[in-house]
Protein backbone atom coordinates (compact mmCIF):
# COMPACT_ATOMS: atom_id res chain seq x y z
CA UNK A 1 0.00 0.00 0.00
CA UNK A 2 1.40 3.39 -1.04
CA UNK A 3 1.95 5.87 1.83
CA UNK A 4 -0.28 8.90 1.75
CA UNK A 5 1.52 12.15 0.89
CA UNK A 6 2.05 14.52 3.79
CA UNK A 7 -0.54 17.29 3.90
CA UNK A 8 0.33 20.81 5.04
CA UNK A 9 -2.96 22.74 5.25
CA UNK A 10 -1.45 26.13 6.12
CA UNK A 11 1.09 25.90 3.30
CA UNK A 12 -1.67 24.90 0.88
CA UNK A 13 -3.83 27.83 1.97
CA UNK A 14 -0.93 30.27 1.52
CA UNK A 15 -0.17 28.95 -1.97
CA UNK A 16 -3.84 29.22 -2.92
CA UNK A 17 -4.01 32.77 -1.56
CA UNK A 18 -1.01 33.63 -3.74
CA UNK A 19 -2.66 32.00 -6.74
CA UNK A 20 -5.85 34.01 -6.23
CA UNK A 21 -3.92 37.27 -5.98
CA UNK A 22 -2.04 36.58 -9.21
CA UNK A 23 -5.24 35.86 -11.12
CA UNK A 24 -6.82 39.05 -9.78
CA UNK A 25 -3.71 40.90 -11.01
CA UNK A 26 -4.30 39.39 -14.46
CA UNK A 27 -7.89 40.63 -14.52
CA UNK A 28 -6.77 44.06 -13.36
CA UNK A 29 -4.25 44.38 -16.20
CA UNK A 30 -6.76 43.30 -18.84
CA UNK A 31 -9.32 45.69 -17.34
CA UNK A 32 -6.74 48.49 -17.52
CA UNK A 33 -6.08 47.77 -21.20
CA UNK A 34 -9.81 48.23 -21.86
CA UNK A 35 -11.29 48.03 -25.35
CA UNK A 36 -8.42 49.59 -27.31
CA UNK A 37 -7.44 46.13 -28.54
CA UNK A 38 -10.06 43.68 -29.89
CA UNK A 39 -10.65 40.75 -27.56
CA UNK A 40 -9.31 38.15 -30.00
CA UNK A 41 -6.16 40.20 -30.60
CA UNK A 42 -5.48 40.64 -26.89
CA UNK A 43 -5.87 36.91 -26.34
CA UNK A 44 -3.63 36.11 -29.32
CA UNK A 45 -0.80 38.34 -28.14
CA UNK A 46 -1.01 36.92 -24.61
CA UNK A 47 -0.89 33.31 -25.85
CA UNK A 48 1.76 33.97 -28.51
CA UNK A 49 4.03 35.26 -25.76
CA UNK A 50 3.15 32.17 -23.75
CA UNK A 51 4.20 30.00 -26.70
CA UNK A 52 7.57 31.78 -26.77
CA UNK A 53 8.01 31.10 -23.04
CA UNK A 54 7.08 27.43 -23.52
CA UNK A 55 8.83 26.96 -26.86
CA UNK A 56 11.49 24.52 -25.55
CA UNK A 57 8.75 22.29 -24.11
CA UNK A 58 6.65 22.61 -27.29
CA UNK A 59 9.56 21.60 -29.57
CA UNK A 60 10.36 18.64 -27.32
CA UNK A 61 6.70 17.59 -27.31
CA UNK A 62 6.34 17.76 -31.10
CA UNK A 63 9.52 15.73 -31.62
CA UNK A 64 8.38 13.03 -29.20
CA UNK A 65 5.01 12.52 -30.91
CA UNK A 66 1.64 11.67 -29.38
CA UNK A 67 -0.48 8.71 -28.41
CA UNK A 68 -3.12 7.63 -30.95
CA UNK A 69 -6.09 10.01 -30.91
CA UNK A 70 -4.32 12.63 -28.81
CA UNK A 71 -3.84 15.15 -31.63
CA UNK A 72 -7.57 15.24 -32.34
CA UNK A 73 -8.25 15.98 -28.67
CA UNK A 74 -5.54 18.66 -28.60
CA UNK A 75 -7.14 20.39 -31.58
CA UNK A 76 -10.66 20.19 -30.13
CA UNK A 77 -9.49 21.53 -26.80
CA UNK A 78 -7.55 24.33 -28.45
CA UNK A 79 -10.63 25.51 -30.33
CA UNK A 80 -12.81 25.45 -27.22
CA UNK A 81 -10.22 27.24 -25.09
CA UNK A 82 -9.62 29.88 -27.77
CA UNK A 83 -13.32 30.75 -27.79
CA UNK A 84 -13.28 30.94 -23.99
CA UNK A 85 -10.24 33.25 -24.00
CA UNK A 86 -11.76 35.59 -26.58
CA UNK A 87 -15.04 35.82 -24.67
CA UNK A 88 -13.20 36.39 -21.37
CA UNK A 89 -11.15 39.25 -22.81
CA UNK A 90 -14.35 40.77 -24.23
CA UNK A 91 -16.18 40.53 -20.89
CA UNK A 92 -13.23 41.76 -18.84
CA UNK A 93 -13.13 45.06 -20.71
CA UNK A 94 -16.86 45.72 -20.34
CA UNK A 95 -18.21 44.60 -16.96
CA UNK A 96 -16.90 45.05 -13.39
CA UNK A 97 -13.99 42.88 -12.27
CA UNK A 98 -15.98 41.41 -9.38
CA UNK A 99 -18.80 40.38 -11.73
CA UNK A 100 -16.41 38.67 -14.14
CA UNK A 101 -14.85 36.82 -11.21
CA UNK A 102 -18.19 35.76 -9.70
CA UNK A 103 -19.64 34.50 -13.00
CA UNK A 104 -16.37 32.66 -13.62
CA UNK A 105 -17.07 30.54 -10.57
CA UNK A 106 -19.68 28.75 -12.72
CA UNK A 107 -16.89 26.93 -14.55
CA UNK A 108 -16.75 23.98 -12.09
CA UNK A 109 -20.55 23.77 -12.22
CA UNK A 110 -20.34 23.39 -15.99
CA UNK A 111 -17.73 20.66 -15.53
CA UNK A 112 -19.97 18.82 -13.08
CA UNK A 113 -22.88 18.88 -15.52
CA UNK A 114 -20.69 18.00 -18.50
CA UNK A 115 -19.08 15.10 -16.63
CA UNK A 116 -22.55 13.64 -16.04
CA UNK A 117 -23.66 14.12 -19.65
CA UNK A 118 -20.52 12.93 -21.43
CA UNK A 119 -18.46 10.86 -18.96
CA UNK A 120 -21.25 9.03 -17.17
CA UNK A 121 -20.59 10.73 -13.82
CA UNK A 122 -23.38 10.11 -11.32
CA UNK A 123 -25.40 13.15 -10.27
CA UNK A 124 -26.76 12.23 -6.85
CA UNK A 125 -29.53 14.31 -5.32
CA UNK A 126 -27.12 16.28 -3.13
CA UNK A 127 -24.99 17.21 -6.15
CA UNK A 128 -28.08 18.21 -8.11
CA UNK A 129 -29.18 20.47 -5.25
CA UNK A 130 -25.68 22.00 -5.03
CA UNK A 131 -25.72 22.72 -8.78
CA UNK A 132 -29.18 24.27 -8.39
CA UNK A 133 -27.88 26.55 -5.62
CA UNK A 134 -24.98 27.62 -7.85
CA UNK A 135 -27.33 28.41 -10.75
CA UNK A 136 -29.57 30.44 -8.41
CA UNK A 137 -26.41 32.28 -7.36
CA UNK A 138 -25.78 33.12 -11.02
CA UNK A 139 -29.33 34.52 -11.27
CA UNK A 140 -28.69 36.63 -8.16
CA UNK A 141 -25.61 38.08 -9.87
CA UNK A 142 -27.30 38.72 -13.22
CA UNK A 143 -30.77 39.70 -11.93
CA UNK A 144 -32.46 39.37 -15.36
CA UNK A 145 -35.59 41.49 -15.54
CA UNK A 146 -34.38 43.76 -12.75
CA UNK A 147 -31.48 45.21 -14.73
CA UNK A 148 -30.11 45.02 -18.25
CA UNK A 149 -28.03 41.93 -18.94
CA UNK A 150 -25.64 43.03 -21.65
CA UNK A 151 -23.11 41.51 -24.04
CA UNK A 152 -20.41 41.51 -21.36
CA UNK A 153 -22.41 39.27 -19.03
CA UNK A 154 -23.37 36.91 -21.86
CA UNK A 155 -19.73 36.77 -22.98
CA UNK A 156 -18.57 35.76 -19.50
CA UNK A 157 -21.29 33.11 -19.25
CA UNK A 158 -20.08 31.75 -22.58
CA UNK A 159 -16.48 31.87 -21.38
CA UNK A 160 -17.38 29.82 -18.30
CA UNK A 161 -19.11 27.24 -20.51
CA UNK A 162 -16.19 26.93 -22.94
CA UNK A 163 -13.59 26.87 -20.13
CA UNK A 164 -15.58 23.98 -18.58
CA UNK A 165 -15.57 22.15 -21.93
CA UNK A 166 -11.82 22.71 -22.21
CA UNK A 167 -11.27 21.27 -18.74
CA UNK A 168 -13.31 18.18 -19.60
CA UNK A 169 -11.11 17.65 -22.68
CA UNK A 170 -8.04 18.06 -20.46
CA UNK A 171 -9.37 15.36 -18.13
CA UNK A 172 -9.68 12.98 -21.10
CA UNK A 173 -6.19 13.94 -22.33
CA UNK A 174 -4.71 13.31 -18.88
CA UNK A 175 -5.28 9.60 -19.48
CA UNK A 176 -2.94 9.53 -22.51
CA UNK A 177 -0.55 12.50 -22.13
CA UNK A 178 1.69 14.03 -19.48
CA UNK A 179 0.59 17.31 -17.79
CA UNK A 180 3.46 19.30 -19.30
CA UNK A 181 2.55 18.08 -22.77
CA UNK A 182 -1.10 19.06 -22.25
CA UNK A 183 -0.15 22.60 -21.15
CA UNK A 184 2.33 23.10 -24.00
CA UNK A 185 -0.07 21.87 -26.67
CA UNK A 186 -2.93 23.97 -25.29
CA UNK A 187 -0.83 27.13 -25.60
CA UNK A 188 0.17 26.25 -29.17
CA UNK A 189 -3.34 25.29 -30.31
CA UNK A 190 -5.03 28.31 -28.69
CA UNK A 191 -2.55 30.60 -30.46
CA UNK A 192 -3.24 28.93 -33.81
CA UNK A 193 -7.02 29.17 -33.39
CA UNK A 194 -6.89 32.81 -32.30
CA UNK A 195 -5.02 33.88 -35.45
CA UNK A 196 -8.07 33.74 -37.79
CA UNK A 197 -10.25 35.32 -35.09
CA UNK A 198 -7.86 38.24 -34.60
CA UNK A 199 -6.77 38.84 -38.19
CA UNK A 200 -10.01 40.52 -39.45
CA UNK A 201 -10.09 42.99 -36.53
CA UNK A 202 -6.34 43.51 -36.09
CA UNK A 203 -5.12 46.94 -35.03
CA UNK A 204 -1.42 47.74 -34.55
CA UNK A 205 -0.66 47.30 -30.83
CA UNK A 206 1.62 49.68 -28.98
CA UNK A 207 4.79 48.51 -27.26
CA UNK A 208 3.10 49.23 -23.92
CA UNK A 209 0.12 47.00 -24.77
CA UNK A 210 2.39 44.15 -25.82
CA UNK A 211 4.39 44.63 -22.63
CA UNK A 212 1.29 44.50 -20.44
CA UNK A 213 0.03 41.35 -22.19
CA UNK A 214 3.47 39.80 -21.79
CA UNK A 215 3.19 40.50 -18.08
CA UNK A 216 -0.24 38.80 -18.13
CA UNK A 217 1.38 35.69 -19.63
CA UNK A 218 4.09 35.62 -16.95
CA UNK A 219 1.70 36.28 -14.05
CA UNK A 220 -0.85 33.72 -15.27
CA UNK A 221 1.91 31.10 -15.54
CA UNK A 222 2.97 31.91 -11.98
CA UNK A 223 -0.65 31.64 -10.83
CA UNK A 224 -0.97 28.13 -12.24
CA UNK A 225 2.33 27.16 -10.60
CA UNK A 226 1.11 28.48 -7.22
CA UNK A 227 -2.16 26.59 -7.67
CA UNK A 228 -0.30 23.36 -8.41
CA UNK A 229 1.81 23.80 -5.27
CA UNK A 230 -1.39 24.35 -3.27
CA UNK A 231 -2.83 21.07 -4.57
CA UNK A 232 0.40 19.27 -3.66
CA UNK A 233 0.40 20.65 -0.12
CA UNK A 234 -3.24 20.17 0.89
CA UNK A 235 -6.46 18.55 -0.36
CA UNK A 236 -9.08 20.50 -2.30
CA UNK A 237 -11.39 20.44 0.70
CA UNK A 238 -8.88 22.72 2.43
CA UNK A 239 -7.89 24.98 -0.47
CA UNK A 240 -11.29 25.28 -2.21
CA UNK A 241 -12.96 27.68 0.28
CA UNK A 242 -9.93 30.00 0.00
CA UNK A 243 -10.93 30.70 -3.61
CA UNK A 244 -13.82 32.83 -2.36
CA UNK A 245 -11.28 35.42 -1.26
CA UNK A 246 -10.47 36.00 -4.93
CA UNK A 247 -13.90 37.62 -5.23
CA UNK A 248 -13.02 39.86 -2.27
CA UNK A 249 -9.72 40.89 -3.89
CA UNK A 250 -11.48 41.50 -7.22
CA UNK A 251 -14.12 43.67 -5.53
CA UNK A 252 -11.47 45.73 -3.75
CA UNK A 253 -9.43 46.15 -6.93
CA UNK A 254 -12.46 47.23 -8.94
CA UNK A 255 -13.56 49.67 -6.26
CA UNK A 256 -10.23 51.20 -5.25
CA UNK A 257 -8.44 51.26 -8.63
CA UNK A 258 -11.21 51.51 -11.21
CA UNK A 259 -13.95 53.22 -9.19
CA UNK A 260 -16.44 50.38 -9.70
CA UNK A 261 -19.41 50.31 -7.34
CA UNK A 262 -19.51 47.40 -4.89
CA UNK A 263 -22.54 45.29 -5.82
CA UNK A 264 -23.77 43.24 -2.82
CA UNK A 265 -25.74 40.96 -5.16
CA UNK A 266 -22.51 39.95 -6.90
CA UNK A 267 -20.94 39.07 -3.53
CA UNK A 268 -24.02 37.13 -2.39
CA UNK A 269 -24.39 35.26 -5.68
CA UNK A 270 -20.67 34.53 -5.85
CA UNK A 271 -20.78 33.23 -2.28
CA UNK A 272 -23.66 30.89 -3.20
CA UNK A 273 -21.73 29.52 -6.17
CA UNK A 274 -18.46 28.95 -4.32
CA UNK A 275 -20.36 27.45 -1.38
CA UNK A 276 -22.02 24.96 -3.73
CA UNK A 277 -18.67 24.11 -5.35
CA UNK A 278 -17.06 23.62 -1.94
CA UNK A 279 -19.88 21.29 -0.90
CA UNK A 280 -19.51 19.20 -4.06
CA UNK A 281 -15.76 18.97 -3.46
CA UNK A 282 -16.26 17.96 0.17
CA UNK A 283 -18.75 15.26 -0.80
CA UNK A 284 -16.44 13.85 -3.48
CA UNK A 285 -13.58 13.68 -0.96
CA UNK A 286 -15.76 12.04 1.67
CA UNK A 287 -17.04 9.24 -0.56
CA UNK A 288 -13.60 8.74 -2.09
CA UNK A 289 -14.52 9.77 -5.64
CA UNK A 290 -11.89 10.51 -8.28
CA UNK A 291 -11.90 14.29 -8.43
CA UNK A 292 -13.26 15.72 -11.66
CA UNK A 293 -14.76 19.00 -10.47
CA UNK A 294 -12.00 21.62 -10.71
CA UNK A 295 -11.47 24.69 -8.57
CA UNK A 296 -12.48 27.98 -10.22
CA UNK A 297 -8.85 28.85 -11.01
CA UNK A 298 -8.27 25.68 -12.98
CA UNK A 299 -9.41 27.23 -16.23
CA UNK A 300 -7.95 30.65 -15.83
CA UNK A 301 -5.77 32.34 -18.41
Amino acid sequence: MQPQPETRPLVGILWMLSSGLTFVAVTGIVRYLGTDLPAAEGGLIRYAIGVLILSPAIVKTLRAGFAPGAMRLFVMRGGLHALAVMLWFYAMARIPIAEVTAIGYLNPVGVTIGAALFFGETLALRRILAVAVALIGALVILRPGLREVGAGQFAQLGAAMFFASSYLMAKRLSQIAQPGVIVAMMSLMVTIFLVPMAAPVWVPPTYAQVGWLGLVAVIATAGHYFMTRAFQAAPLTVTQPVTFLQLVWATLLGSLVFGEAVDPYVLIGGGMIIGAISYITWREARVGRIEITPPPQAAKL
